[in-house]
């Protein structure tokens, strides 16, 4: 039996994540882009982060690197990461925080554990989904924007919590 025949009615393709090394043997469970396409709305890339715990010394290092053009949306369950880039930005992500990076015309960044939580070790959990700028945005200027987590609206109904990390929903 194939995947397409176990699907439930309305769903139109189901994606398999595949595992990918991100960094230093960090491995991610990467969504986007896959076989089924490379892009899904304006979605080109989606990752799911752990839960991994990191022993004293470890940590989450993604080394500077650049990127034009797109925005990127972290969301962090556990854990944290500390951004660092060009513009002189250094934020630290938390649980239940929401960064999200312009690249626009241009950035450079990176993304690691503080050298405070290395030390004593730490788990990281969560997703990072890259979206390609409208056209007429790609070359903005880059930007960081951070949000805490009492600023995530948090829609409780029939016993599931939904935590709205971008854009709107029930008005």
């Amino acid at each position: 039996m194939t995947m397409d025949q176990n699907k439930p009615a309305g769903i139109e393709t189901v994606i398999l994540p595949r595992k990918h090394d991100l960094s230093n043997g960090f491995k991610v469970r990467r969504t986007l882009p896959s076989e089924e396409g490379r892009m899904i709305g304006p979605f080109i890339l989606f990752d799911h982060m752990g839960p991994v715990v990191f022993h004293a010394g470890n940590g989450f290092d993604m080394g500077p690197h650049p990127h034009v053009g797109l925005a990127a949306v972290t969301y962090l369950i556990d854990g944290e990461i500390t951004h660092r880039d060009n513009l002189g930005n250094m934020q630290t992500l938390g649980p239940g925080e929401v960064g999200w990076m312009t690249a626009g015309s241009g950035i450079v960044h990176s993304e690691r554990t503080s050298a405070g939580t290395r030390a004593s070790g730490s788990n990281l959990f969560g997703i990072q989904a890259w979206v390609a700028l409208p056209t007429r945005f790609e070359e903005t200027f880059p930007s960081l924007a951070h949000y805490g987590a009492s600023e995530n609206p948090r829609i409780c109904s029939k016993g599931v919590e939904f935590i709205l990390i971008s854009g709107a929903s029930d008005g």
